[in-house]
């Protein structure tokens, strides 16, 4: 049975991220677009890395341009969430999350939500330290709003 330990993607700096580093921790994976209206999201997404980070949680943000919302690299979108938003958790390289050349981890995570396609920027996935899917979050969804499901899966 495949887990979200089984995926890598590639770091913005050409890292390899391999997710079987993951494995025991609770893991955060978003769509993230800087040119997006909701691309403030990353702040608060930021706030629960900070918060929660030596408590077992890791957010890796994966830019998309599907929605032509994305700066023109990898570069300039690293320094974007910086500079704006105080990002420090991994963002990868640009992915494709959906259609025929979509990432493996996005065709996987929205097989295990069951809800497909995914509609906007900001989805959010919350894996839980057994490498399962806990739980989809809509775009709109408050990076706050998913704090307490963050905080028993932590305590599980």
């Amino acid at each position: 049975m495949t887990k979200v330990y089984d995926f890598k993607e590639t770091e913005m700096n050409g890292q390899e991220i391999d997710f079987s580093r993951y494995q025991g921790k609770v893991l955060i994976v978003v769509n993230t677009a800087s040119k997006c209206g909701l691309a403030p999201q990353l702040e608060g997404l930021e706030d629960l890395y900070k918060k929660y980070h030596d408590q077992g949680l890791e957010v890796i943000g994966l830019p998309s341009n599907q929605f032509k919302q994305e700066l023109d690299s990898d570069e300039a979108t690293s320094e974007y969430c910086q500079l704006h938003y105080g990002v420090t958790f991994p963002m990868t390289k640009r992915v494709v999350i959906n259609g025929d050349d979509e990432d493996p981890l996005f065709t996987y995570l929205k097989t295990e939500s069951g809800n497909g396609r995914i509609k906007w920027n900001f989805t959010k996935f919350l894996v839980g330290k057994d490498g399962q899917l806990v739980k989809r979050y809509a775009p709109i969804t408050k990076p706050s709003k998913m704090e307490e499901t963050i905080v028993e899966e932590l305590n599980k």
